[in-house]
C-alpha cells in the first residue's frame, strides 16, 4: 500500500475507533404495569408519547414520558420503553405479554404489581411475591445483568374512606406500609435492585403538609390532591412525584437538581412552589439513594427550554 494510502487509512480507522468509543450506547429501560404508571385520570397519559415506545401501540407517554423528559433535562442519555394494562398484576403480563417483554434484553426495568396486591384476594401478598419471582426469571433469561426494580404504589383512598374498601376504617398510612411491606417481601426471591418507595413519598407529602390525606372531606385550602378524581389513580401532581421518585432511583441524581423551572411541571400547568415542594418530598423520602447536589442556578425561561429539550 502506497504511503499516502496507509497514511488514510490509519486516520479512518483511529476516527471510527474515537467515534465508537465517545457513542456510547443509551441504557435501555423497560416499564411494566397498569393505569399507575400510564398515567390514568390525568393529561400525564398521553404525555410526551412520541419520546417513548409504548409496546401496545396505544399511544401512551405516562409516567415513563415524564421520566425521559427528565432525563434529558439532566444529559442523560435513556431508551425508555413501556408495556402496560389497565386494571392489571404482573400475572396478567406473563400469561398474554410474555413475548413482548421478553422480545429483548432491557438494561434495567421497573415493574409493579395490582394495586390491592391480589385482585382476587386484596392485602394478600402471595400473588405479588411468586409473579414478583416469575417475571424477574423471564428478565434475567435475556439479560442476566438486567437492573431490576419494584415500585411500591402509593394507598387508594377510596379502599381506606368508602364503606367497603379493603382497608376501611383504617388509614392511608396503613395502607401504604401494608403495601411497601408486600413490595420488601418479594424483592429478596427475585432478587431485586430496589424497591422504589413512591407510597411512602405520597405519605411523606401528606405528614409535612404539602397534600391533603383524605380527598373526601374536602382538600384543605393551600394543599395538593396527589389523587385524581376517582380518588384512585392519581393526579398530574401525584403522577409528577412518581416520576420523581424513580428518576432519583435509577439515576442516582438528587430531583431537585432538576429545578423549579423543570420543563414537565411547566408543560402540565404545575406550579413553581408545586414543582419545589414535590421535588423536596422525593428528595427527603430518597435519602442515601440519591447524591445530594445544591439547587441549581436559575435556568433559561422554560418555554424556550421546553422547546430546545424535544
Amino acid at each position: 500500500m502506497a504511503p499516502m494510502k496507509l497514511i488514510a487509512a490509519v486516520v479512518a480507522g483511529l476516527v471510527i475507533a474515537l467515534g465508537t468509543v465517545g457513542s456510547a450506547a443509551p441504557i435501555s429501560v423497560l416499564f411494566i404495569g397498569n393505569s399507575f404508571l400510564f398515567g390514568s385520570g390525568s393529561a400525564v397519559r398521553f404525555y410526551r408519547a412520541d419520546t417513548v415506545t409504548d409496546l401496545n401501540n396505544e399511544g401512551i407517554g405516562g409516567v415513563p414520558a415524564l421520566f425521559k423528559s427528565f432525563t434529558q433535562q439532566a444529559g442523560l442519555d435513556y431508551e425508555v420503553a413501556l408495556e402496560t394494562r389497565g386494571g392489571t398484576g404482573l400475572d396478567f403480563h406473563l400469561a398474554s405479554k410474555r413475548d413482548v417483554v421478553a422480545a429483548r434484553g432491557w438494561d434495567t426495568v421497573v415493574m409493579h404489581g395490582f394495586s390491592l396486591l391480589d385482585a382476587d384476594k386484596p392485602r394478600d401478598p402471595a400473588k405479588l411475591v411468586a409473579t414478583t419471582k416469575e417475571m424477574a426469571d423471564l428478565l434475567r433469561s435475556k439479560n442476566p445483568k438486567v437492573s431490576i426494580y419494584t415500585m411500591a404504589t402509593w394507598a387508594r383512598a377510596d379502599h381506606v374512606y368508602q364503606a367497603k374498601g379493603a382497608w376501611t376504617g383504617q388509614s392511608v398510612d396503613v395502607m401504604a406500609r401494608d403495601i411497601r411491606a408486600a413490595y420488601d417481601q418479594a424483592a429478596g426471591p427475585a432478587g431485586i435492585k430496589a424497591v422504589i418507595p413512591v407510597g411512602d413519598a405520597w405519605q411523606r407529602a401528606m405528614k409535612t403538609g404539602i397534600a391533603d390525606p383524605n380527598p373526601y372531606d374536602g382538600v384543605e385550602a393551600g394543599k395538593l390532591n396527589l389523587w385524581t378524581y376517582d380518588s384512585y389513580h392519581a393526579s398530574t401532581h401525584g403522577y409528577y412525584l412518581e416520576a420523581l421518585m424513580i428518576f432519583g432511583s435509577l439515576t442516582g441524581k438528587d430531583p431537585r437538581s432538576l429545578g423549579d423551572a423543570e420543563c414537565s411541571g411547566y408543560e402540565l400547568g404545575m406550579s413553581r412552589t408545586d414543582v419545589r415542594n414535590l421535588q423536596q418530598v422525593a428528595f427527603d423520602q430518597l435519602g442515601s439513594a440519591v447524591t445530594s447536589a445544591p439547587l441549581v442556578t436559575p435556568k433559561p425561561a422554560p418555554a424556550a427550554r421546553c422547546a430546545a429539550g424535544k
